[in-house]
């Protein structure tokens, strides 16, 4: 597992945080459930695809991240925005895919008391402009904050 933070130049952060995060803004957020969808009613989530086998119409917005990541290929690209809870919601351990030798990086767009929580008992706190790399074979899962209106943070499946 790696962490850097401070992952881009504080601009080009600031632009992508503006874009997913403004209030009256005009991003694209889809409504989807964290797990099961007989799962309870509050386990859910906002969404938007970058990459999913090939890009989409806001890729360009997440570029800086690819390109200083530089993957061999990328697998899927998504940003989650999940709402405030009166108290934090862990949701389903899971991988993201099962393939060997794929990284999953975890980039947080938002400072808030939600974490990233892993199999292994290692909790990542989101911390905005930090990215977090792994294996995607190890098991992890996200939450809710209760400090923040929103926990905000960028998904990313490659080969490196």
């Amino acid at each position: 597992m790696k962490i850097t933070d401070n992952f881009l130049d504080v601009d080009t952060f600031k632009n992508i945080q503006k874009e997913l995060t403004q209030t009256g803004g005009h991003f694209e957020w889809f409504f989807n459930n964290v797990t099961k969808p007989d799962s309870s009613l509050n386990e859910f989530q906002f969404s938007h695809n970058f990459y999913n086998h090939q890009p989409t119409a806001k890729y360009n917005l997440i570029k800086p991240i690819i390109d200083k990541i530089n993957p061999f290929s990328l697998v899927r690209v998504k940003a989650n925005l999940i709402t405030r809870t009166h108290k934090i919601k862990e949701f389903t351990l899971h991988r993201d895919y099962e393939y060997n030798n794929l990284t999953t990086a975890i980039f947080y767009i938002n400072t808030c008391n939600g974490y990233t929580l892993f199999e292994n008992g290692k909790k990542i706190n989101s911390v905005e402009n930090r990215l977090v790399e792994f294996d995607s074979k190890l098991k992890h899962t996200g939450t809710s904050c209760t400090d923040e209106a929103i926990r905000c943070a960028i998904n990313l499946n490659y080969f490196k």
